[in-house]
């Protein structure tokens, strides 16, 4: 299934392109949280970040820091959030990998409700976890 970014990258839908390379592609959002939110995606069509080739990473590790200064630079910003979601239980709207670049502006931008539990040293749980968590 062709997902809306892919046809964005084909140039089937119109978007206003911010920067673009071998790997990735960049515009702004259509639905912008504040002035100057941009989406990077990978041009490699995967949904999840885990499934992105080494090649494709590294050069959207890359993009993310030449676009996020360029968006300061554009829109007078001196903070912004980076998000990326995975799935739809995470909030994941687009089956395509993508970061949100988005300004803030005082009260402008992305709200986050930050709810965090406790880890506690020692707790059969954490320290299973964190065996089991290889590369």
């Amino acid at each position: 299934m062709t997902t809306l970014f892919e046809k964005i990258i084909a140039g089937d839908i119109p978007c206003h392109k911010v920067y673009e390379d071998d790997f990735v592609f960049a515009f702004l959002d259509i639905a912008p949280l504040s002035k100057g939110h941009t989406l990077v995606i990978p041009k490699e069509a995967v949904a999840y970040l885990h499934e992105l080739s080494e090649d494709a990473a590294k050069a959207l590790g890359k993009a993310l820091v030449k676009v996020s200064a360029a968006v300061l630079e554009a829109t007078g910003a001196t903070a912004y959030n980076i998000l990326q979601n995975n799935g739809a239980e995470a909030h994941q709207v687009v089956d395509h990998v993508h970061f949100h670049i988005i300004p803030k502006f005082g009260d402008e931008g992305l709200v986050i409700e930050w709810v965090p539990n406790e880890l506690v040293d020692g707790e059969s749980l954490a320290c299973d976890i964190a065996d089991r968590i290889t590369f």
